[in-house]
């Protein structure tokens, strides 16, 4: 061989050696993306429903502060799940309706 041919081989091994890592780096890319794609999917499927209804507490957590409906934007920190049958007790014993869900009116009570 002639000095050419050699001087242009070892530059194109080290392309290949570059390129094979870069493909071994994206695979695993790939791979990683694809675990964390199936535990997304996982996580959803074990996911408990929201609940319908909501009522929160106050500090002191006797208090209760307000009722709300399951997809309210606006529960606080302190509002945890209630059954239908907790969010109409609650409201007939003069508990605030939340002012943007308004689970009275969903509930079909007037306050």
């Amino acid at each position: 061989m002639n000095d050419t041919e050699s001087s242009r081989l070892a530059p194109l091994r080290f392309l290949e050696r570059v390129q094979e890592r870069d493909l071994a780096r994206t695979r695993r890319w790939i791979a990683d993306e694809e675990r964390r794609e199936a535990e997304r999917r996982v996580g959803e499927a074990r996911r408990p429903p929201a609940p319908e209804w909501l009522i929160e507490r106050g500090l002191d957590r006797n208090n209760t502060v307000a009722v709300h409906t399951g997809e309210c934007w606006d529960p606080g920190k302190r509002a945890k799940p209630a059954t239908r049958a907790q969010a109409i007790e609650a409201l007939r014993h003069q508990v605030p309706a939340c002012s943007k869900c308004r689970p009275d009116t969903a509930l079909g009570i007037e306050v």
